[in-house]
């Protein structure tokens, strides 16, 4: 047995001593064997020091444990590797004006689709946005959050891969671009250089529209995905019934993507700030079919998480309200909660999965 700070405790360890409060509550048994839920619980409790047995490292409950956490690393190697053939075919797509189809088909089965089915797939994806915002890194990403979206919204096999292929192929209108306009902010476009970023989407369709093999919905999803459900949106200012709805999916995950990636000139900010967009939109320019699934699963991902407000206090997210607000209620203690909709001066400045 051996004395260890909270701050060095790992999920694995087995506690050698029963923990309680100063109301002697039991807060964890002897030979609770320690997972990430538990240390975060022990440091918001503000307990300095805890007992373990010896040689947690060698017993198998430790490899279980640590293989559970070694997950996240194994989804970013995964995802590097998908990038590369990501860059292989977007590339290919700029210098042929071809779409590999077969290649492409077969990364969105064999790979991405494991990746959007990861359990954690939105906090890993949280992590790995201060990667890269260009044009590989952000269809692969949005491809990933359209596989989670069409299982939150219990789409068949066929149709969740096809998609997917939708949206790993978006954006591919972007590879008309020249370099210096790829590099660019998009809301610091103004004059030409935005009515050339506008032209990306019907330069997608025009690309897609001489691929045979391909649904109309990838296609459209290509042309529509600015589109917005009132009319407000481009190329064509299409609404609600015309707008495809591959392209009404596609939006609403483009839109987190941008929100929640670091990128020049924008500094990313968390899921909760897509989730208050996405809530103040989808009965406006946002399609409320898509939305609703969306908002309902999505919350479920971040129960239980750190976070930091704009205050400076920490806390963990114990709920969301039922009535589709926007924002979760946040435990700062056993004593205190706070319910961040009533707070209009407190918002979320740090967020750390589970």
């Amino acid at each position: 047995m051996r004395a260890v700070s909270v701050e060095d405790l790992k999920p694995g360890m087995i506690l050698a001593r029963t923990l309680v409060n100063d109301d002697m509550v039991v807060i964890l048994s002897e030979n609770t064997l320690l997972t990430k839920a538990h240390i975060t619980r022990l440091t918001f409790l503000n307990i300095p020091v805890v007992y373990v047995k010896d040689e947690y490292e060698l017993s198998k409950n430790y490899q279980t444990v640590a293989s559970i956490f070694n997950r996240g690393n194994a989804f970013v190697k995964d995802y590097k590797n998908v990038v590369e053939t990501a860059r292989q075919i977007i590339d290919e797509v700029r210098e042929t004006g071809n779409v590999p189809v077969s290649k492409t088909n077969g990364v969105v089965t064999q790979k991405i689709t494991p990746l959007a089915q990861s359990s954690g797939v939105i906090d890993y994806l949280f992590e790995l946005n201060h990667l890269a915002a260009d044009v590989y890194n952000h269809s692969l990403r949005v491809s990933i959050l359209a596989g989670v979206i069409a299982k939150w919204m219990k789409f068949d096999t066929e149709k969740a891969k096809d998609l997917m292929l939708a949206g790993f192929l978006h954006d591919i209108g972007k590879t008309k671009f020249e370099q210096r306009l790829l590099d660019k902010n998009v809301e610091t476009l103004q004059g030409e250089d935005y009515e050339r970023y506008i032209q990306h989407t019907v330069d997608g369709q025009h690309i897609l529209m001489s691929v045979g093999d391909l649904s109309d919905g990838v296609k459209y999803a290509a042309m529509q995905h600015h589109e917005r459900m009132d009319g407000s949106g481009f190329p064509f200012g299409s609404v609600g019934p015309d707008i495809h709805e591959y392209a009404r999916i596609i939006a609403v995950a483009d839109i987190y993507d941008n929100i929640t990636t670091e990128r020049e000139g924008y500094v990313k900010r968390t899921p909760f700030s897509a989730i208050e967009y996405i809530t103040r939109e989808m009965y406006t320019t946002l399609d409320p079919a898509i939305c609703i699934p969306v908002l309902v699963r999505i919350k479920d991902a971040f129960l239980g998480s750190r976070v930091v407000l704009s205050d400076g206090s920490k806390g963990q997210i114990a709920a969301f309200p039922n009535d589709f607000a926007a924002k979760p209620i946040i435990e700062i203690s056993r004593d205190q909660v706070i319910n961040l909709n009533q707070r209009p001066d407190l918002s979320i400045t740090e967020y750390n999965p589970k």
